[in-house]
C-alpha cells in the first residue's frame, strides 16, 4: 500500500475531486486504483478566504511496487507504514502475583486494558465511583454546591479527562504508533470513526461515559478486576521492593508490580508516597484563569467567511506570549463551544477547568490562559507546589464569596485594573456561579502583570480576543502535576523502588487523554516484561 502526504484541495472540493487528485499524484488511471482511505485530514486557515484541506491518503493499486520504484525520489509518496499494535509478550503458565493498577483514568485504563489483553489479569483500585455515579456527584457540585471529595471532576472512573473536551491529539513522539492503538480501542468502544483521521479529534463528555463503561466491561471479560471506592492508603516496600498495598478498608493486597496512575490531583497519595521515601521531585506547572468569548467571535477571527463550515466545525486557537518580566503566557486546554466547570476536589477551594460535548455547540469558547511557573517560585520540599496550589484555590474561594462561586472579571476591567461590577454581553458558563471582583487578588503579581501584557498581544492574532466584555474566571491551577515521581528510562520503574511503576499525568509523564493513554501502554508493556523476567 502507498501513502500520499500533503495532498491539498480547496475546502469545498467534492469526493470525485479527491479521487482525481489521488490519481494525478500517482500518475495512474482509474483502472489501476483498487481503493484509497483517508489517514489524516487537516486544514490550513492562514488565508481565511481560501482555506485548504490537507490530506494524508493510503492507496492500494494494482502496481504498488512499480509505483514505489517510479516515485522513489518523490517526497510525498512512500510505502504505508504498519501502524498496527504488536504485543510485546503474553502470560504463560508460570505463576505470578497479580499486578495492581492504582487509578482508572486514561492512563490506568490503558495499563489495565493492555495487561488484560496480554493475559495478566490486573487488579485496578480506583478511589472514586463508577463513571455514572461520579457524574451524578459532579453535577451535585455544579447544581447544588455539594462537593464529594472522593467523587468529582478529578476522582472516579475515567479520571479528569471524562469532564473535558475529550481532545485526542498530542505533540508527543510516537514512533511505535501507540496513539493509533488508543484511537482504535476508543472506536471499538463507541467513539466516532472520524477520530481515526481528523487532525484534531475529540469525543466530548457524554460519549466518553459510555465508552469507558464499554472498555471496563472488556477488561473484566478478559479476567481483569476493577474495584471502586478502594483508596490506597499505603504502599508496602521492603528493601527497596514493592510487596503490596494497604487499602482504606484495612485490606492488604500482595503484589510485586504496582502501577501509580493516580492523576494530577491525588494530593494525599503524593504525600503518602513522599512519606514512604519513594523518590519525588517538584516540577514546573502553570497557573492562571479561564477566558470565555462568544464562539462566533473566534470562528470569524479564525475562519473569516468560512465560519460555520461543517468540516471546520467550531474554531480553536493556540496562543503564546513571552512577557517582558520573563514569564511565558499561553492558552491551554482550549474548549470550542464548551463551558467552564468547577473542578475542585477539596472543600473550601475553587478550581476551574474547561469542557465540551461532542457537538461543541454551546454559546461560548473557553480556554485557560496560564503563566508558567517553576520550583524556584515555590521553594521548599518536593510537595511545595501543592501548597501553592492550595493557597491560590483557597484565595479564589474567598474572593468568590464562598459556597463554590468562582471569582470573575471582564477583560476590559482586568486590563484597566479595576474591579468588575456588572456583566457585559458575554454570559459566564461556570456553575454554580461567579462573583465579579478584581482578579488581581487571586494570583501572584508576576502572573497578573504577564497576563495583562499578553491579552492585547493575543488580540493581534485573534481579533476580538481582548474584547472588553469577554470574561475571565479564576483560578486554573491543575494544568499538570506539580510533582514528578521519577522512573528509570529502561524499565519505567521508580528510581529507588523496584516493582513500582509511576505512570501518566500524576507522575509527570503525560498531559492529556492521548498522552496519558500512550504512557499507559508503555508502562503496561514494562510491567508485563518484568513479570515474565521475574516469575
Amino acid at each position: 500500500m502507498l501513502r500520499i502526504t500533503d495532498l491539498q484541495l480547496p475546502l469545498d472540493h467534492t469526493e470525485a475531486e479527491l479521487k482525481a487528485a489521488v490519481l494525478k499524484e500517482l500518475g495512474i488511471t482509474d483502472k489501476e486504483l483498487i481503493n484509497f482511505t483517508v489517514f489524516r485530514r487537516g486544514y490550513d486557515a492562514r488565508k481565511k478566504t481560501a482555506i485548504i484541506l490537507i490530506y494524508t491518503i493510503d492507496v492500494e493499486t494494482t502496481a504498488d511496487a512499480t509505483l514505489l520504484k517510479r516515485h522513489k525520489n518523490h517526497t510525498k509518496i512512500s510505502e504505508t507504514p504498519d501502524t498496527s499494535y504488536k504485543f510485546v509478550t503474553h502470560a504463560d503458565n508460570r505463576p505470578f502475583k497479580r499486578p495492581v493498577v492504582i487509578g482508572f483514568g486514561p492512563c490506568g485504563l490503558f495499563v489495565a486494558l493492555l495487561l488484560a489483553e496480554m493475559g495478566f489479569k490486573p487488579l485496578v483500585l480506583e478511589r472514586g465511583k463508577t463513571v455514572r455515579e461520579r457524574t451524578k456527584d459532579t453535577w451535585g457540585l455544579w447544581r447544588k454546591r455539594e462537593l464529594q471529595p472522593e467523587s468529582n471532576v478529578q476522582f472516579g472512573e475515567g479520571g479528569a479527562g471524562t469532564f473535558s473536551d475529550g481532545k485526542l491529539y498530542s505533540q508527543i513522539k510516537d514512533p511505535r504508533h501507540y496513539g493509533r492503538k488508543v484511537l482504535t480501542e476508543f472506536v471499538k468502544a463507541g467513539a466516532p470513526e472520524e477520530i481515526m483521521y481528523v487532525s484534531k479529534p475529540h469525543i466530548g463528555t457524554f460519549r466518553l461515559v459510555k465508552m469507558i463503561e464499554e472498555m471496563r466491561n472488556h477488561i473484566e471479560a478478559l479476567g481483569g478486576e476493577i474495584r471502586f471506592q478502594q483508596k490506597v492508603t499505603d504502599i508496602d516496600v521492603v528493601d527497596g521492593q514493592v510487596k503490596g498495598v494497604h487499602l482504606n478498608n484495612s485490606e492488604y493486597i500482595e503484589s510485586n508490580h504496582v502501577v501509580l496512575a493516580i492523576g494530577h490531583s491525588a494530593r494525599d497519595t503524593f504525600q503518602m508516597i513522599a512519606d514512604r521515601g519513594i523518590y519525588v521531585e517538584a516540577k514546573p506547572f502553570s497557573i492562571g484563569f479561564r477566558v470565555e468569548h462568544p464562539q462566533s467571535v473566534i470562528d470569524k477571527a479564525r475562519f473569516g467567511p468560512n465560519a460555520g463550515n461543517k468540516i471546520l466545525g467550531a474554531a480553536d486557537y493556540k496562543l503564546v506570549h513571552h512577557a517582558q518580566n520573563g514569564r511565558s503566557v499561553y492558552s491551554f486546554c482550549m474548549c470550542p463551544g464548551g463551558t467552564v466547570v468547577a473542578a475542585t476536589s477539596e472543600p473550601g477551594r475553587v478550581v476551574t477547568n474547561g469542557m465540551s460535548q461532542y457537538s461543541r455547540n454551546e454559546r461560548n469558547a473557553n480556554s485557560a490562559i496560564v503563566v508558567g511557573i517553576t520550583p524556584a517560585d515555590y521553594p521548599g520540599n518536593p510537595l511545595a507546589g501543592i501548597d501553592l496550589q492550595r493557597k491560590l484555590e483557597e484565595k479564589a474561594y474567598e474572593v468568590g464569596g464562598g459556597n463554590y462561586n468562582a471569582p470573575g472579571q471582564l477583560i476590559g476591567d482586568f486590563l484597566a485594573a479595576r474591579p468588575s461590577t456588572q456583566l457585559g454581553t458575554v454570559e459566564p458558563s461556570y456553575k454554580p456561579g461567579i462573583t465579579l471582583c478584581d482578579l488581581a487578588q487571586t494570583l501572584p503579581e508576576f502572573a497578573i502583570t504577564a497576563i495583562r501584557e499578553a491579552l492585547p498581544e493575543f488580540d493581534k492574532k485573534i481579533k476580538g480576543f481582548a474584547m472588553k466584555d469577554a470574561i475571565l474566571t479564576g483560578v486554573e491551577t491543575r494544568t499538570s502535576s506539580p510533582i514528578r515521581i521519577k522512573r528509570n528510562d529502561h524499565d519505567l520503574q521508580s528510581l529507588n523502588t523496584r516493582g513500582l511503576f509511576p505512570a501518566g499525568e500524576g507522575a509527570g509523564y503525560a498531559g492529556g487523554i492521548l498522552s496519558a493513554a500512550v504512557d499507559g501502554i508503555k508502562v503496561a508493556e514494562a510491567v508485563a516484561l518484568d513479570i515474565q523476567a521475574t516469575s
